[in-house]
């Protein structure tokens, strides 16, 4: 297939004309076979053609005008006004119509809100499946990383609103949210971060006051991120509850009320972040604002942490397209930039540091189509998938999102000096990387989660290994003694979460035991990928989740890595990888 990115002119007649091209033209559906593999695989044949179009068209955007505009609204963030002209407290957001213009894309063209809620979004007659979600989230955010906020938000909001809200509230709330009509429609967020509690969230003051048959909120949200949304949802201390979270009930805040007025809260300021500059987040003064309670007033946050792992997840995806942006264009750099008189892709430690981010990146992508399958079967009722999903969420948002870090400042090193320079993207993906580590829960938080209690009380790392066990049962084409390295890995990673999570004196091990779990799963993921899609790519992949993630290493030694550059000259070639080479190399 012809490359996708533009090409210069062979003809050089000016320094100018040395400076490596970036992914500008490049359609990044049609230029990710990894991804169009794994759609293969599980998606639903039928969707999956009605899929192809849509997907391409989005691929075709991302890499031309999506990235545009991009660029534009991270160059010209939010302002807050906090008053009209009329010195009336009319706080509004105004923002430049590049960002009005990706929403237009996101919420009004795509639906990428609304389509695993109802049918008909991108003429499909039924919701569809996280699979298919989360390929479009991982496109779009390959261009623009803030907007995704505001539409998973807005997607994990109709499903808590959809799960514990009244009937009443879901008929008052859910058509305007399902809406693809951008002028019309009610976009959601979740303000949960005080001053006095991010992750420890028993110690919100926030306190909600039934004044006259209505819940009034008073109190301060700190980091409110998509601050102007038109409801929110929150959680607040009913007056004389519980202390701690058990006294913490879930509400849904609109902006305005029925008549069209403001409801009582204020935007205070907003924030100056490193990253994610084109969507706005801010603090926000709850005054006796109006708010209905959402479910059971006592099991409020419960029920938020539903949307809080449903936006963990969507972190993990996010984390994927932006390591494989990094990706494409450090491939793109290698291949174009001529140093020392020859293509830099042709140097042994640049493609070292190109398996860097390769590896990182592909894992993440095949943890998302297996993390992405289970949601759908649990959706069926699948209880071992629920398990399953109990582990890899926070495991997920752990591994790849502190992978993003690395593999965003290694791409910006691939372009040198040009990589530190906002002309280029690299520089931005470096920015908005680092919110990974912080949104739904920082590392810490997400390691223990995953270790203390979905292994340590719901034993879900047996799930794991049974899972992933049929899977290899299911491999035929690996070798025999390969397949027997993978299953002692996964064993190993296995037995090493449920030791730390057997003794509090070990939870300072709890990181070091969510990582194993996951380049365990991945490489036995990608393994089975392989296998079943006859791609060799896959395999190789594998082997060096075995090698650099897994296995000990001497510091002091050279390691025996006589096999790794024919693999790597197989992975960074553009061409595909048989099965058989791939094989071979298997067992080198």
């Amino acid at each position: 297939m012809e490359s996708s990115f533009e090409h210069r002119s062979p003809a050089i007649s000016s320094g100018s004309d040395l400076v490596a091209p970036d992914c500008r033209g490049m359609n990044f559906f049609l230029a990710d076979e990894a991804f169009r593999g794994l759609l293969d695989l599980y998606m639903e044949p039928a969707l999956r053609d009605h899929l192809r179009p849509h997907l391409t068209r989005l691929g075709e955007l991302a890499g031309t005008a999506l990235d545009d505009l991009a660029r534009i609204a991270d160059r010209h963030p939010p302002i807050l006004h906090p008053r009209d002209r009329f010195g009336r407290d009319e706080d509004w957001i105004e923002y430049h119509p590049a960002y009005r213009e990706m929403e237009r894309i996101a919420f009004g063209e795509f639906g990428l809100h609304a389509m695993i809620h109802r049918a008909g979004v991108l003429g499909w007659p039924r919701p569809m499946p996280p699979i298919a979600k989360y390929a479009f989230q991982y496109l779009f955010v390959q261009a623009e990383f803030g907007l995704m906020c505001p539409v998973s938000v807005t997607d994990t909001s109709i499903y808590v609103l959809s799960r514990y809200g009244s009937e009443e509230l879901k008929q008052k709330l859910l058509p305007r949210m399902l809406s693809q009509d951008v002028e019309r429609m009610w976009k959601g967020t979740q303000f949960m971060t005080e001053k006095a509690g991010g992750s420890d969230v028993g110690a919100l003051e926030t306190v909600a006051r039934n004044e006259g048959g209505q819940w009034r909120l008073y109190g301060d949200k700190w980091f409110c991120s998509h601050a102007d949304a038109d409801v929110a949802l929150l959680l607040a201390r009913p007056e004389g509850a519980a202390a701690g979270t058990r006294g913490l009930g879930l509400f849904a805040m609109p902006r305005r009320m029925e008549d069209g007025t403001r409801n009582r809260y204020r935007i205070v300021r907003l924030k100056d972040k490193l990253g994610t500059k084109s969507m706005a987040s801010g603090e926000i003064k709850l005054e006796g604002a109006f708010a209905w309670v959402v479910g059971d007033v006592r099991n409020g946050l419960k029920q938020m942490l539903d949307q809080v792992n449903l936006s963990r997840l969507s972190h993990g995806v996010r984390a994927a397209a932006m390591m494989r942006r990094c990706l494409n264009e450090s491939l793109c750099v290698a291949r174009s930039r001529i140093a020392f008189g020859k293509r830099i892709i042709e140097m042994p430690l640049v493609r070292r540091q190109l398996m860097k981010i390769m590896l990182p990146t592909e894992q993440a992508l095949s943890m998302y189509a297996y993390v992405a399958d289970l949601m759908e079967r649990a959706a069926r009722g699948d209880a071992t998938s629920r398990t399953l999903l109990r582990l890899l969420t926070p495991v997920y948002k752990f591994r790849a999102c502190r992978d993003n870090i690395g593999v965003a400042t290694g791409a910006m090193e691939m372009r040198g000096g040009n990589g530190y320079i906002e002309d280029w993207v690299n520089a931005r993906l470096v920015r908005d990387a680092q919110v990974g580590l912080l949104w739904e829960g920082t590392s810490n938080i997400n390691a223990l989660d995953a270790i203390s209690r979905a292994v340590g009380k719901s034993h879900a790392h047996g799930a794991l290994r049974d899972s992933l066990r049929r899977k290899l049962d299911e491999s035929n084409a690996l070798p025999e003694r390969y397949a027997r390295r993978l299953s002692d890995a996964l064993e190993r990673a296995c037995a090493l979460a449920w030791e730390v999570a057997s003794s509090s004196e070990n939870d300072r091990f709890a990181r070091l035991a969510t990582g194993a779990l996951y380049n365990a799963a991945s490489a036995v993921l990608m393994a089975w990928e392989g296998a079943r899609l006859g791609a060799g790519r896959r395999l190789l992949l594998s082997r060096m989740v075995l090698e650099h993630r897994l296995a000990a290493s001497d510091p002091m030694r050279l390691p025996d890595d006589r096999w790794e550059p024919a693999a790597s000259a197989l992975l960074l070639g553009e061409g595909p990888v048989r099965l058989e080479d791939a094989i071979a190399l298997l067992e080198a």
